[in-house]
């Protein structure tokens, strides 16, 4: 990690440390879920702060590892909590770099079996990415015993899965015996957290099941892999990780996101990952931990609106 003007990790910072730290960055790179909004309710203040960075020049950009709906709806569910500019060149989610990444790195010849929700397919359909579509006339009581396999299924795409039947983790697993079928993941989030204490199975969880039923390991493409980052360098001008900062929630994933891309980080503690968490992981004897403390600690990204004002005061004097 960077640590730019030379405080240690987890330094908690405010005002002008806020001020000086974003005037020396061109691209701002937000996770979504627990930094941007929660569920249905966007964090207070989220969508000033979007578009005050907008209006100072700042490249924003949205990265998340939510592979349940396509980019178009983000823009909607964007618009829906009050952030009325945000277009949609600047998302980047986890089914979307899937696509890219089947599309134009491995430039899959053949069909993409998915496992995973009715989004990943409409994205990966959105890039020319064939997909095996899903039998309506398969009987209710098929089985891996008897049930058709597709032809020519060249990889294994897996991702949030509401709807995961044990017939399609078996299929999977079927196509996964061919050597040359590619294994992929949208991201390894082992749980995601809901309202009253309760929390609900990630994509990482689904891809465990199928590398133990399989006996092979995916190819992770969200978040923490730098291949997110590849995406975003391909698709803007200019971005040089020194002038980028990765703003998360979540030490495991957007941490050590922006560690693995050079970054500097940003933990806010709207989130899972608590300042705790972080000093911890910092404090540890193990190297690898330190990947995972973020540079600096805001309570929340409305912390950013006070330096915006001390801005506008410096240039309106």
């Amino acid at each position: 990690m960077a640590g730019a003007f030379g405080f240690k990790g987890c330094q908690k910072i405010r005002g002008p440390q806020i001020r000086n730290l974003l005037e020396a960055k061109d691209f701002i790179l937000f996770d979504c879920d627990g930094v941007i909004w929660h569920g249905e309710t966007a964090i207070t203040g989220a969508a000033k702060v979007v578009s005050s960075l907008k209006r100072r020049g700042k490249n924003v950009v949205f990265v998340t590892n939510n592979c349940t709906r396509p980019r178009e709806n983000y823009v909607h569910k964007f618009y829906r909590l009050g952030f009325t500019d945000v277009m949609l060149e600047q998302i980047f989610s986890s089914s979307y770099c899937s696509a890219l990444y089947l599309r134009d790195v491995v430039k899959v010849r053949g069909q993409v079996f998915v496992m995973g929700c009715d989004g990943m397919r409409r994205e990966l359909q959105g890039a020319g990415v064939p997909c095996v579509e899903e039998d309506a006339d398969e009987p209710d009581d098929a089985t891996i015993y008897d049930c058709a396999l597709a032809a020519d299924v060249k990889a294994v795409l897996v991702g949030h899965d509401d709807k995961l039947t044990f017939l399609k983790l078996a299929k999977a697993s079927c196509y996964l015996r061919d050597p040359d079928c590619l294994f992929l993941a949208t991201d390894n989030d082992p749980w995601h957290p809901l309202s009253g204490g309760r929390i609900l199975p990630g994509s990482g969880s689904l891809t465990a099941a199928l590398e133990v039923s399989s006996g092979r390991k995916a190819t992770v493409i969200g978040k923490p892999s730098r291949f997110m980052f590849e995406c975003i360098s391909s698709q803007f001008s200019g971005v040089e990780p020194a002038q980028c900062l990765m703003i998360g929630d979540r030490l495991e994933t957007d941490m050590l996101f922006g560690s693995n891309c050079g970054l500097d980080t940003m933990l806010t503690l709207t989130g899972v990952s608590q300042l705790g968490e972080a000093e911890e992981y910092r404090d540890s004897e193990l190297a690898a931990n330190h990947s995972f403390v973020p540079d600096y600690v805001v309570d929340s990204i409305a912390d950013f609106l006070p330096a915006f004002e001390e801005l506008d005061d410096e240039q309106s004097n």
